[in-house]
């Protein structure tokens, strides 16, 4: 947070210094005004190209790969997989029911067989255990 902060002022700072050197270039005669716009186009597009690497760098080293030896040796199929995807989103039975194009009861048996696999008593502690063997994304 103080690093964000840090490179926001400065680059505020580096603004300020670009527009009274503008506006003495632009005084004195030396610089016409287009030149000084293009300038501070320039820099500014640099830096957004600087700060859109940075963002990038972060969401990829954020990422968990999931691991899919730990699902198989789980036995979890994979619409048991597709249904802890669909309870991490935070859906109910019905919700997942309809988006997987199953009945109920089905995604029911299939919720209680991931309890069993996870070693889990609820559905939120199902996700946990599986964001913790690293089989559902963080």
């Amino acid at each position: 947070m103080k690093k964000t902060v840090f490179v926001f002022s400065a680059l505020i700072v580096a603004l300020l210094i670009l527009f009274q050197l503008g506006k003495y270039s632009y005084i004195s005669g030396n610089l016409s005004i287009e030149i000084g716009i293009a300038v501070v186009a320039v820099v500014f597009f640099i830096i957004g190209i600087y700060i859109n690497k940075k963002t990038l760098n972060q969401e990829r080293q954020t990422a968990n790969p999931i691991d899919s030896e730990k699902i198989e040796k789980l036995g979890i199929s994979k619409r048991e997989y597709q249904v802890l995807v669909c309870i991490s989103k935070g859906l109910s039975n019905k919700e997942i029911a309809d988006q997987l194009f199953v009945s109920e009861s089905t995604i029911k048996t299939h919720v209680s067989n991931l309890l069993v696999k996870l070693d889990a008593k609820r559905r939120t502690q199902a996700i946990q255990n599986a964001k913790n063997l690293k089989i559902l994304a963080a």
